[in-house]
């Protein structure tokens, strides 16, 4: 196998749940070793977090963020387990926590020190809301708390949550980012060390929300009124949105003023296409029931596969509504990945990533990992680092 851009670098996750974990397995996708330490018997709190259970007891949620790492059960208040993770702290590149402040400093982990002593060490925080907050970090909580939540859902309904733990998984993604500017700052740097305070990383839930808010806030930052929910369709495009054929439902989501007049050319919508008012997209906000209106007239009246047929050959995005299974089957088989492996493993990697080793039981790696530290990943990698 070639070599993969994180091989040799050393990860060790004190996380849980999801952000923290699903950073550490992209870096683990990546090449990266990766140990995840997890309390002695119950584990990561997602192990339980099911139904759905795999066929050897594993949780769904668990597998989703877990693969790539040996499994390290450790109790921080046990002397000699306290030892060990001190000793693979001392020769990691990398540790990612989603600890509340001060926690770990009591119980004789402290970063600040750590990272004094371990010049080449970067220490990445996942927290809820901050350095100085003592808050838990749920995903539930910032979707609403960040603005997600009044901008999801139909105009006239209630609030909504995005139907994936979507800030979790941004903020994981913006840790893995952080990481990887790290190490790279570090590489650059040479025989000039980097400061504690360069190689240390802090990411919140709540900061990746308000962050992913984007053109949202810009919005109501330039116009000075707030968001609102728009269901499924745009605040600023026409038409961008969800419709409903003789079968099924689909999107179309015009981008462009051409795109406009292909999709109408296209749709047997001449009269929309014609009129100078709908031009711009500008005249098309203004008018946007009455553009909806006639599309989904139109649409209706065949089935979803037709219309998009007919879009495709123009150039113009549309796309079914498809179910989990049917987004996922077609990944699968555009990744030739069968589903029984992703259903073992989980989804396949991100570019340039490989599946090494599945998601590992509570401990499953304890005794190689105090018998050889970081070494249990030398030779034959992962595989020879299970314990039977």
């Amino acid at each position: 196998m070639a070599s993969q851009p994180l091989e040799g670098i050393r990860v060790l996750d004190l996380s849980r749940v999801l952000a923290g974990p699903l950073c550490a397995m992209m870096l683990g996708d990546l090449g990266a070793s990766v140990i995840k330490v997890e309390r002695p018997g119950s584990g990561d709190d997602t192990r339980g977090w099911g139904p759905p259970f795999a066929e050897n007891g594993q949780s769904a949620y668990f597998l989703s963020a877990n693969r790539n790492k040996l499994s390290l059960a450790a109790s921080f208040t046990d002397p000699a387990d306290l030892a060990l993770l001190l000793q693979l702290i001392a020769e990691c590149d990398v540790v990612v926590e989603n600890f509340l402040p001060g926690v770990l400093a009591r119980n004789g982990i402290d970063a600040d020190a750590l990272l004094a002593q371990n010049q080449r060490l970067i220490w990445c925080t996942i927290s809820g809301f901050g350095p100085e907050s003592q808050r838990p970090g749920y995903d539930f909580v910032v979707q609403a708390e960040g603005g997600w939540m009044a901008i999801t859902g139909e105009p006239t309904g209630a609030p909504m949550k995005v139907g994936v733990a979507m800030v979790d998984v941004t903020t994981g993604k913006d840790a893995a980012i952080g990481i990887l500017a790290a190490l790279s700052a570090r590489d650059r740097s040479g025989t000039r060390m980097l400061p504690p305070e360069a190689r240390r990383v802090h990411v919140t839930l709540q900061s990746s929300a308000i962050a992913a808010l984007v053109n949202v806030a810009q919005n109501s930052l330039v116009s000075g009124s707030d968001a609102r929910r728009w269901g499924n369709a745009h605040a600023n495009l026409v038409p961008y949105q969800l419709f409903r054929a003789a079968d099924r439902p689909f999107v179309i989501a015009v981008g462009t003023d051409s795109q406009w007049l292909a999709a109408m050319r296209a749709l047997g919508l001449d009269a929309l296409a014609d009129d100078p008012a709908l031009a711009t997209n500008a005249g098309r906000l203004a008018q946007r029931e009455r553009v909806v209106a006639q599309l989904a007239e139109q649409l209706v009246t065949q089935s979803a596969g037709d219309w998009i047929a007919r879009l495709d050959r123009v150039g113009v995005p549309c796309g079914l509504v498809r179910t989990v299974q049917e987004a996922v089957a077609e990944q699968l088989l555009a990744d030739d990945v069968s589903i029984t492996d992703a259903a073992r493993v989980g989804l396949p990697p991100l570019w340039n990533g490989t599946v090494r080793l599945g998601p590992p039981a509570c401990g499953e790696h304890t005794v190689t990992v105090r018998e050889k530290g970081w070494r249990s990943f030398e030779n034959d990698g992962p595989r020879a680092a299970q314990d039977s």
